[in-house]
């Protein structure tokens, strides 16, 4: 069992600093590990569980950690555990993972609107660490005669993880919502029954008595399992932890037990354990707890803005606040995403914690973050070219932070806002035709209310040493 003694948060802080001492070879993590036992017997406050989620957040892993795949595998060089390395170098592949060493490589420009760029533990990154995400074609020279180059993979520019915890709790709590609309649906045959929840519609559900089957052709924005995920642009992942899970397996190769099982080498390069449950427990609690975007130096052209941004069409979209029903956030492990009510072992008030949300009326807190959470067709000229029916589908862009966090869209191509709004497409063509019609005064308007939208100033400061 771990305690967290004085010693112990030396160490941290030895961590968080770089060691000065010498000492041999050895994975990166260290020898103590973190058990969920640990967690969940209180032997560990919250904050000592944070400090333990920025270490690993911050760890640059080696090989002796685990870092990297096996031999490769010839009949599916594309999933992990298979995969080749770039002139058989053993390490990096970099065009499908195996991209960085930390968390932090990825993730850790706090402002982008500075020069030169502000640092911030939990932040977004930079274009050249864009995510090469399972292309099977890249055609630099446009051989197919297209005129670009062709490329059928994912390219994703890093988000920031501030604010994370509130979009979790909406998720769940907006999931469990959900799935009672089957149970409503099958109890009212051959009824449309409306899908809200938070102020959010779905869509409908019916169950056809004649087929004996729940028609879903009425959803909107959700995938019929009825499962809010805010995490990654696709809307991948309903928390944290699901996202930290497959993203330690595809940039760095280090396969949690959660996964593959304990004493399991899946990817046959040596490791076994190589990242415990109560480690992805502790990066899950630190991610959680980072504080949220905040507005910043508003002025009455910034609400004026914010007025046309309204009128045009936007915050159809981009509500700009949704609310809670309770204000803790409930951490569950194993996670079963249809029922966010089990396995429940911690709970952390995020008005309390360095989360920072705003408490709202009525017992729950306030989300400002310019998202319905649901996905949206975006049109051709934004779609991937997997071939896929959601190829052109994304979850709404957060906006809160969006003044410290260019470049925008999900590959980074806009570089300003300007060119992210006239991008639009799709279900938001209305909206873009509408900014564009604007006189430039109002556009002037619309680009300084969203230039207030900033992101916390110190993010996991009070982690530091």
């Amino acid at each position: 069992m771990l305690t967290l003694s004085a010693g112990r948060n030396l160490t941290i802080a030895a961590a968080l600093c770089g060691l000065a001492s010498a000492q041999a070879d050895g994975p990166a993590l260290g020898a103590d590990r973190i058990f969920q036992a640990d967690i969940e017997n209180g032997s560990m406050t919250v904050d000592e569980i944070r400090a333990e989620g920025l270490r690993i957040f911050c760890t640059p892993f080696n090989h002796l950690d685990g870092y990297g795949d096996g031999a490769m595998d010839p009949l599916d060089p594309i999933s992990p555990g298979g995969r080749p390395t770039l002139q058989g170098n053993g390490t990096f592949l970099r065009v499908n993972g195996l991209d960085s060493q930390s968390c932090l490589e990825c993730h850790g420009i706090g402002s982008a609107a500075t020069i030169p760029a502000t640092f911030g533990i939990g932040g977004v990154g930079p274009s050249s660490t864009n995510v090469i995400f399972q292309p099977r074609r890249i055609d630099v020279i446009d051989a197919a005669g297209q005129g670009m180059a062709g490329f059928n993979g994912r390219f994703i520019n890093p988000p920031f993880l501030f604010g994370s915890g509130g979009l979790e709790l909406l998720a769940l709590e907006m999931t469990a919502a959900l799935q009672q609309g089957p149970r409503a649906a099958f109890a009212s045959p051959d009824s449309d029954i409306p899908l809200v929840t938070h102020g959010v519609s779905f869509g409908s559900l019916r169950f056809d008595s004649a087929s004996g089957a729940f028609d879903y052709s009425s959803l909107e924005g959700i995938p019929e399992d009825l499962v809010v995920r805010p995490f990654g642009r696709k809307g991948s992942f309903q928390t944290v932890r699901g996202f930290d899970v497959e993203a330690m397996r595809f940039h760095f190769g280090i396969e949690p037990t959660e996964l593959v099982g304990p004493g399991v080498d899946s990817d046959g390069d040596g490791v076994s354990d190589e990242l415990l449950a109560g480690e992805i427990s502790a990066m899950h609690i630190f991610g959680a707890t980072l504080e949220r975007p905040e507005v910043r130096d508003w002025t009455p052209e910034a609400d004026q803005g914010l007025d046309v941004f309204g009128a045009i069409g936007c915050a159809v979209c981009h509500i700009p606040t949704l609310t809670t029903r309770s204000r803790a956030l409930p951490f569950r492990f194993p996670e079963v995403e249809t029922a966010p009510q089990l396995n429940q072992f911690l709970r952390v008030d995020l008005t309390q914690s360095a989360a920072g949300f705003d408490p709202a009326p009525g017992g729950g807190l306030e989300v400002p973050l310019f998202s319905d959470l649901k996905l949206h067709d975006m049109g051709p000229g934004l779609a991937e070219a997997f071939g896929n029916p959601d190829d052109a589908l994304y979850i709404t862009a957060r906006l809160w932070g969006v003044a410290d966090t260019a470049p925008y869209l999900h590959d980074g191509r806009a570089t300003t806002l300007t060119d992210a709004i006239l991008l639009h497409g799709g279900e938001a063509q209305g909206a873009r035709d509408a900014f564009a019609a604007l006189p430039s005064a109002q556009k002037v308007e619309v680009l300084t209310f969203l230039k207030r939208l900033r992101t916390p100033l110190d993010p996991a400061g009070d982690l530091l040493p």
